[in-house]
């Protein structure tokens, strides 16, 4: 499984959102993003990541950061997910796995000492050309956001 690295070119994507609607990678062009795969919507974990990227929005996006999400769940667990979470960036629903395969975000881990194949929770921040900034394997859902920050000098 090839995983990416700042300085290459964030794979293009378009993929069906919570709300229904068709978001591509280049919907972004010109400004920063933060994309961000976790497993599986409403679960504990996912759901703390999820909520702390919805607590932190404003002040990224104050930064000049969107967000996305992207998992394998389909488009309407994604909307009952938002409603019942109430957040506020868009979902992405990624079923056939190609977006995650494309950015290394698939494969085998261990989950709890043990090799599974499934979703590895990653997260990217992609400039404004496409361009990845960061690459992030493994992240731990609880305390992300605040160590992106830190990654990135972000002040607030």
């Amino acid at each position: 499984m090839a995983r990416l690295e700042a300085g290459t070119r964030a794979p293009d994507f378009t993929l069906t959102s919570d709300a229904g609607t068709q978001i591509s990678l280049g919907d972004y062009a010109g400004r920063k993003l933060i994309i961000f795969f976790y497993p599986a919507a409403m679960t504990p974990g996912c759901t703390t990541e999820a909520c702390d990227f919805r607590d932190s929005l404003a002040p990224l996006q104050a930064a000049g950061y969107e967000v996305i999400g992207i998992s394998p769940d389909a488009p309407a667990k994604l909307a009952t997910f938002v409603e019942k979470e109430q957040l506020t960036y868009p979902l992405l629903s990624d079923e056939s796995r190609t977006t995650l395969e494309a950015y290394g975000a698939y494969g085998e881990k261990k989950l709890y000492g043990k090799p599974v194949v499934g979703v590895i929770r990653s997260t990217f921040v992609i400039d404004e050309n496409g361009v990845i900034e960061l690459a992030r394997y493994n992240v731990k859902a609880t305390g992300h956001v605040a160590s992106l920050k830190k990654a990135l000098k972000f002040q607030a």
